[in-house]
């Protein structure tokens, strides 16, 4: 009786982690060393995002009361979940770089949730080379500043080109 509490206490606290994710992302570790395990979650750290060793069994229970489509045939074999409730892009950026800096096939992303969407592994890759929100902003501003820019160069090369003509 104490182990099916135990098992929907661990549903419900896995159905809250998705749910306030804003990017979550399904990590397949076999063959991963624990130092390398350790490098990893120093650096999920670092970047805001939670990781942890999942039961596939019980995320998949609560990824089915949630609705998440797609999500349920990934979880196959030793998988963790890096999730983060601010950047949507922050655990598939991690994971992505971490496997090119190990250049092993040791850690391998199987799937992922961006702001409620479940993509494949193909569609984490390519979201993990998007900036994070602080880039994008500034890119943002960027765009916005550069017609202004344009308008003030323009104005002060009329202005140094009337002086040299007015003194011919």
């Amino acid at each position: 009786m104490a182990v099916t509490e135990s098992k929907k206490a661990i549903v419900a606290q896995m159905k809250e982690t998705l749910s306030e994710a804003k990017g979550a992302v399904l990590i397949g570790y076999s063959g991963l060393t624990v130092a390398q395990a350790t490098d990893l979650r120093r650096k999920m750290l670092a970047e805001g995002v939670e990781y942890k060793v999942i039961k596939n069994t019980l995320t998949r229970i609560a990824a089915n009361e949630l609705n998440l489509e797609g999500f349920s045939e990934h979880l196959e074999g030793p998988t963790a979940l890096a999730t983060s409730k601010e950047d949507a892009v922050a655990p598939a950026r991690v994971i992505e770089q971490f496997i090119k800096a190990t250049e092993q096939e040791v850690v391998t992303v199987k799937a992922g949730i961006v702001e409620g969407e479940v993509m494949d592994a193909a569609g984490v890759k390519a979201i993990a080379s998007l900036p994070n929100r602080e880039g994008m902003l500034s890119m943002l501003l960027s765009v916005l500043q550069a017609p202004v820019r344009n308008v003030a160069y323009a104005v002060k090369a009329i202005a140094d080109a009337q002086p040299a003509e007015a003194a011919e």
